[in-house]
């Protein structure tokens, strides 16, 4: 038995020696020392908005800018076009996707665009577009455009900001006039978590196609498209994938619809053997017919180095940990934030939420404000909602002790002076 060093957890204990011990006994704290942390007194609990840069990934766009562009320039381009399928490969094992089926390319409004597009065209005759009001602002506004354009019924789940999107009103709101419907898995203001077998489900019972938004899921929680039989998927890759700001989406086509649906923008890169410059467009097989213009050269490769970072840690590792952190958080905010005006707007059930914890409170964006100015970062989300993000591979248990502590402190503060 030498050597064993067992950790006993009171569930009620609240000091900062049980999240020492918390983060003794994480098997993934050695990743936290993979990205490049200059502020050791910085709590960052914003990585669901933008992810810390990693070390891998500042050497390999160190190398894309120094060798392949710097010296060899465009003669590099022999194996930079291949760059949004391999980076897409690389990202295809974190969403569920066999190969084949997902390239990185665009940005998530794009790949929205070109997605849902596509999908109308799949499904001529219906006319009924659904979401919910509560889904991001690019999703609703893409899918609105869309529908104006085709003069569509664009119709709006209304859904509870909390708990996310209820299987019995999208029931409701689906008929065999619908063509698509587009959710999130992840909610980016409460980070309720959508149970995408059920949802897909009952969208495909109405014989529409499903679209998911992965956004605020991909790295954090395990995504199964092809096991729930999933149509469609894009996703960014800057918060929980790492891959920095502006880096470019991913989007997912199941292989039944790959060779069957036809993207709207036909780009050059989308265009078989784009090189020959054809006179007539002509669509690259295989996922490369999801392309558009030249790719980001640098953010894909971001994302690749990115993408085999959260896959070299496991997701099901990352979960747990995700889980665990965020059930740490709520303990914490009972005992000392609830009491102080806070609320908790996330599903209390952990299966039932992504890696953040939201709550609302009257003052939430002042709180934010102030927490920056003691070196704790979080974000603030409308109506009155503070977030606090957690990405397992560098948010530590003790970062999410002191920033729970920090703004019970600050709440004090601010009740006492009435």
């Amino acid at each position: 038995m030498g050597g064993c060093r067992v950790i006993v957890i009171s569930m009620g204990e609240l000091s900062i020696d049980r999240a020492r011990d918390l983060d003794a006994a994480d098997p993934l704290a050695g990743f936290r020392e993979r990205f490049v942390v200059e502020d050791s007194s910085l709590i960052y609990l914003n990585g669901n908005s933008l992810g810390p840069l990693p070390k891998a990934t500042r050497q390999r766009l160190q190398q894309v800018i120094t060798t392949e562009w710097g010296n060899a320039l465009g003669r590099s381009w022999d194996h930079w076009v291949d760059m949004p399928v391999l980076a897409g490969e690389a990202v295809a094992p974190l969403i569920g996707a066999a190969p084949g089926q997902t390239i990185v390319t665009d940005n998530t409004t794009m790949n929205l665009y070109k997605l849902a597009s596509a999908a109308l065209d799949a499904r001529p005759g219906r006319h009924v577009i659904v979401t919910d009001n509560d889904n991001f602002p690019t999703d609703r506004y893409v899918l609105e455009g869309i529908a104006h354009q085709h003069n569509l019924e664009f119709r709006l789940l209304s859904t509870d900001l909390n708990e996310g999107v209820d299987a019995d009103l999208l029931s409701r709101a689906v008929d065999d006039d619908t063509a698509l419907v587009s959710l999130s898995h992840v909610a980016y203001r409460s980070g309720a978590l959508a149970d995408m077998p059920v949802l897909t489900q009952i969208v495909h019972q109405s014989g529409a196609l499903m679209m998911w938004d992965l956004c605020h899921a991909v790295g954090a929680v395990p995504i199964h498209l092809d096991e729930c039989d999933a149509d469609l998927a894009v996703g960014c890759t800057y918060k929980y994938l790492n891959a920095g700001p502006g880096a470019p989406a991913f989007a997912y086509v199941a292989a039944r619809l790959r060779d069957v649906l036809r993207q709207p923008v036909w780009g050059w890169f989308s265009q078989r053997d784009q090189f020959a410059m054809g006179p007539e467009y002509r669509p690259a097989e295989g996922m490369a017919k999801f392309l558009t213009g030249t790719p980001n050269i640098l953010g894909t490769a971001a994302v690749e180095e990115g993408a085999k970072l959260i896959a070299e840690a496991g997701i099901d590792r990352i979960r747990a940990k995700s889980v665990k952190q965020t059930a740490y958080l709520a303990e914490l905010a009972d005992e000392w934030l609830l009491p102080l005006g806070c609320e908790l707007a996330t599903p209390r059930d952990p299966d039932r939420r992504g890696s953040h914890l939201t709550f609302r409170h009257p003052d939430a964006e002042a709180i934010v404000a102030e927490l920056a100015k003691s070196n704790v970062v979080t974000d603030y989300r409308t109506p009155g909602r503070f977030r606090f993000g957690l990405s397992p591979l560098t948010t530590r248990f003790v970062d999410v002790h002191n920033a729970v502590a920090a703004t019970r402190d600050l709440l004090t503060a601010r009740n006492n002076h009435g």
